[in-house]
């Protein structure tokens, strides 16, 4: 048997799949690590912790195959996408690993977003301008840290530091790339007037390749470690959102992807690239021929847990006792409670939020509570305002891309009966839920045997994925969302113009938001 590793590199642990040469799982390991948030705003990460899960994960893995008699083809990697890691001229680390989640690049950003230069980074970069994107954290290190900034001779991405300690070498894939507002997506290079516009040079990043490129000579004190034969070739992979379309069969056209995990997008996949007249969405590559166009949400089960950590503190002791997950009890709480939950509406906005409005100031809020509202009533309100906030991500979609065939949806979120009948009731359409949940590490998988020789086209993923099940969307239900989706979009739209007053008075009063 030939096998392939899939390796997820994601934001709180790195996710290691082995498959056998027909998509099935043979193993898996998933290796956490911590999110370091000293101050307000701050997401960081330590480098080494990250490289160390991922060695842990693959040498596991590697343990489990008899090598003898069966061979593993390759490793192909996934990554989250808009980490920023600078070193010094001896490739040491400056600073942790910057994730997506860091926000104290927020004024930098605003001030780009309103510049005249605004308009065409967005159109050449097919990144919407935010405190997520390395641009905007290299302008913020030049200027609130040049003593940091000034000693740095790369700026790099937690994959590309990964792949020089494997390999000492920095390589840099098109789709990582083009998430950091730095690259063109049309000549298909790091973009000269953003590269002016961050401080840097094209000398202090690595070298652009495909997502199919194949890295070879590892370095054997690293082969000895990871259980693998030193020409071992790894596939350098691509980002975790096109990845995840691919790993739910999400790449033809008119098919839309809606992810919800710790965070959620909704993704549909184009030959080509797109960007929004009115910036809400991005545009990232996958491959010769595939961009996926989409929206990221800061929000989506982290608010569910923030629900059970701070307003059902009974029910996660309960769970405790009884060996449960205290999720499976609050979505039966939820279930009890009619769709719109009598009127209590929740915008989800407890990190900020990327799609559709792009805010690192935006803040949560519960509108139209009553006497006669309950925590029940807020439970299901916070799940119905996690998926309200995604639909608002599709409507924008629908605008470039047009209305969407079919929908696949994936995520720990989905793995709930309620959850998933929320998403049907309020898109308004059939949803599929695959039968696969690993959709990133599959999708690294599919991209690497691709490259690798070992199927034809990247079509064969269907059969990898297996059989999806459909769900309906609920008459009355959805009836009930259509009068209560357009006063949660006015009410965004209102408070909008005081999410920076009441940030503002946080940070000034020094209210921890790190948590």
């Amino acid at each position: 048997m030939n096998y392939i590793i899939g390796v997820d590199i994601g934001t709180t642990s790195a996710k290691v799949i082995l498959y056998d040469q027909n998509g099935k799982i043979a193993a898996m390991q998933n290796n956490g690590y911590p999110i370091y948030q000293d101050t307000p705003d701050m997401s960081e990460e330590d480098p080494d912790e990250i490289l160390e899960a991922t060695i842990k994960g693959i040498r596991r893995l590697t343990k489990t195959v008899d090598q003898t008699k069966d061979t593993i083809k390759g490793v192909s990697f996934s990554c989250a996408m808009h980490s920023l890691i600078l070193l010094d001229d001896e490739y040491k680390p400056l600073t942790r690993a910057i994730t997506w989640g860091d926000n104290r690049a927020y004024k930098y950003a605003e001030r780009l977003k309103h510049s005249k230069d605004a308009k065409r980074l967005y159109e050449v970069t097919g990144t919407p301008i935010h405190p997520m994107t390395p641009l905007s954290k290299i302008i913020w290190l030049r200027n609130g840290h040049p003593e940091v900034f000034n000693k740095a001779a790369w700026f790099i991405g937690i994959k590309e530091y990964i792949i020089h300690r494997f390999f000492g070498t920095l390589k840099e894939d098109y789709s990582i790339a083009n998430a950091t507002g730095l690259f063109n997506i049309y000549n298909m290079d790091w973009d000269d007037e953003a590269l002016k516009i961050a401080g840097i040079t094209r000398d202090q990043l690595p070298e652009l390749v495909d997502t199919t490129y194949q890295l070879k000579g590892l370095k054997p004190h690293t082969a000895k470690l990871l259980g693998l034969n030193p020409s071992t070739p790894f596939v350098i992979g691509s980002s975790d959102g096109p990845l995840a379309n691919l790993g739910v069969n999400a790449i033809q056209k008119g098919v839309e992807a809606v992810t919800i995990g710790t965070s959620g997008a909704v993704r549909i996949m184009t030959d080509k690239p797109k960007t929004d007249a009115k910036g809400r969405v991005f545009c990232y590559y996958l491959t010769k021929g595939m961009w996926v166009i989409g929206g990221p949400v800061n929000n989506g089960g982290s608010v569910f847990k923030w629900v059970r950590d701070q307003l059902c503190a009974p029910e996660k002791v309960t769970a405790e006792q009884m060996g449960v997950s205290a999720y499976e009890i609050l979505t039966k709480i939820a279930s009890k409670i009619h769709a719109g939950a009598d009127g209590l509406i929740f915008h989800p906005f407890l990190g900020g939020e990327r799609a559709p409005i792009w805010n690192a100031n935006a803040r949560g809020s519960f509108f139209g509570l009553t006497r006669i509202h309950t925590r029940a009533h807020m439970i299901r309100a916070a799940l119905e305002g996690i998926v309200f906030n995604l639909y608002t991500v599709s409507l924008a979609l629908k605008e470039v891309v047009g209305e969407p065939k079919s929908i696949q949806v994936t995520g720990g979120f989905a793995q709930s009966a309620i959850c998933r009948q929320i998403i049907a009731d309020i898109f308004e359409q059939e949803v599929h839920i695959p039968e696969s949940v690993e959709g990133t590490a599959l999708g690294a998988a599919t991209l690497g045997m691709y490259s690798l020789g070992m199927i034809d086209d990247l079509s064969k993923v269907k059969d990898f994925v297996g059989e999806s099940f459909a769900l309906e969307p609920n008459h009355e239900n959805y009836e009930t969302y259509r009068e209560l989706l357009p006063i949660y979009i006015r009410l965004m739209r209102e408070f909008e113009t005081e999410y920076k007053n009441i940030a503002d008075f946080q940070r000034k009063h020094d209210v921890d938001l790190s948590n």
